[in-house]
């Protein structure tokens, strides 16, 4: 369920959902606050960020992973939620 996404135009590109709760999620976390490093930082194994965080940067690797899978041709895309 898009927690941050809701109320915003739906946008063409493949896991835009979970690309933006993802953004939303890191921005908010006490890594990027706190401790000042980049999201791209706080992605890095051992670093504050919560549970939730963790989740989304997984759903949104299987969902970019599912864009190269080429069984996604007989099965279609994965759903973002």
């Amino acid at each position: 369920m898009p927690k941050y996404f809701e109320g915003k135009e739906e946008s063409n590109r493949p896991c835009a959902a979970l690309r933006e709760d993802l953004k939303q999620c890191l921005l908010e976390s006490p890594c990027v606050k706190i401790d000042k490093k980049t999201p791209r930082e706080c992605l890095q194994p051992n670093t504050r960020i919560d549970q939730d965080c963790r989740e989304l940067s997984q759903a949104f690797f299987e969902c970019k992973r599912s864009l190269l899978d080429m069984r996604t041709r007989f099965r279609g895309r994965k759903t973002q939620y």
